[in-house]
């Protein structure tokens, strides 16, 4: 305990997550401590194409947890003015492609009362300017109008601006953090240089690098986190406000003016060298581009601006992982796919739980526990997933 008697909390990671768990634990009171290995943002958070939704088919407790993660970034929005810039819930547009149909998929949306509308080319211009209608499918097109996207990095300012303001330290720029471990209990964390600093809890929130830190705990977890990239164009001369998610790419606005693009395709070119690095082929930027522009009305010229290559957090079965480490006292990790659509939420009911002790009927499905105690120190396969385009 702090010398106040609030509980002392490390969190690790400059992202989303990890920026959300901060601000809220400060809120609650804890005595808490944001570190990240290099700059807020400059991971997964900062490359990410931040579509808020819960589209598609999945289970009623992931898409429960979805939906209350946009109702926290509706709530978000109503109680700050200015975050109009970078939050939007203007909608997202979504067709298959050729030898495909998503009539089954809008079904689905719609049985489960999620806000999904069948439309076609006559719609597209009222829907969403500055969508070339005639690049749509013949059956048409889903739109659903409550999805929306955020600019990670400019949120994460905010939160981490009012962790400090409730109290909080951030410490940037602090080098490969581990967490500091004496007889299977947390103590804290042991930053780049050397030097300590004490907690009671630690929140591990690092996004892809999660699996590893917890494996030097002696704890594994199933990873299927690809190498990923994202590609920022230039300033459009434009005005585009719907998220689109198409069979070639996808992309959405950002708050200057420019796009994000990415698809799988474009990931799957990437070459990831045996020393780690990640090298984005030329012909994948400039074949991005090419089906970014006809899918806009005027296939307008499109210029990149630069990539943010990465890899992508996502769990081996590609739900949330959330809780109480097993076998690691006072240790909690998230790690997750679709970051930025449960940010908010996510970085709630973890500082709830770490601050109350008391386990939330919320993350029940998302345990370690789930995978059949091999988040234990067991040897794990890691399990093949492919998603669907999402954040």
């Amino acid at each position: 305990m702090s010398a106040n008697g609030s509980k002392k909390v490390v969190v690790i990671g400059g992202g989303i997550l990890g920026a959300s768990t901060t601000a809220h634990l400060a809120r609650a009171g804890a005595d808490v401590t944001l570190v990240t290995q290099g700059s807020l943002a400059d991971g997964a958070s900062g490359r990410s194409i931040a579509w808020l939704n819960s589209s598609g088919d999945r289970s009623s407790s992931y898409h429960y947890l979805r939906l209350l993660a946009i109702d926290r970034y509706r709530t978000w929005a109503a109680r700050h003015a200015d975050s109009n810039a970078y939050l939007r819930f203007d909608g997202a547009l979504k067709w298959a492609g050729p030898e495909d149909s998503f009539r089954r998929t809008f079904q689905f949306e719609r049985s489960v009362g999620y806000d999904s509308l069948w439309i076609d080319r006559d719609d597209v211009e009222r829907l969403a300017p500055g969508v070339d209608a005639a690049a749509i499918a013949d059956e048409g097109a889903i739109f659903n109008p409550g999805e929306g996207w955020v600019s990670l990095p400019d949120i994460i300012a905010v939160l981490v601006a009012e962790a400090k303001d409730a109290g909080a330290t951030v410490i940037e720029n602090a080098g490969e953090v581990r967490v500091d471990v004496n007889e299977d209990t947390t103590v804290g964390v042991i930053l780049g240089d050397g030097s300590a600093v004490a907690a009671d809890h630690v929140v591990l929130a690092t996004g892809p690098a999660v699996p590893a830190q917890l494996a030097a705990l002696g704890v594994t977890v199933p990873d299927a986190s690809p190498a990923a990239f994202v590609l920022f164009t230039d300033p459009v001369d434009f005005t585009m406000k719907t998220v689109l998610n198409t069979p070639r790419v996808a992309v959405r606005p950002t708050p200057d003016n420019r796009l994000v693009l990415d698809a799988a395709w474009a990931e799957e070119s990437i070459v990831v060298g045996d020393d780690g690095t990640i090298e984005v082929p030329d012909e994948s930027v400039h074949g991005l581009l090419d089906e970014a522009s006809k899918v806009l009305t005027g296939r307008p010229t499109l210029t990149a601006s630069h990539v943010g290559a990465g890899w992508k957090p996502i769990p081996g079965d590609g739900d949330p992982v959330a809780g109480p480490v097993p076998g690691v006292a006072g240790l909690y990790a998230l790690f997750t796919h679709s970051g930025a659509t449960l940010g908010l939420v996510l970085g709630e009911l973890a500082a709830d739980e770490v601050m109350t002790g008391e386990p939330s009927p919320v993350l029940e499905a998302f345990r370690f526990e789930r995978f059949n105690d091999q988040a234990l120190p067991a040897t794990v396969g890691t399990d093949a997933w492919s998603p669907v385009a999402e954040a």
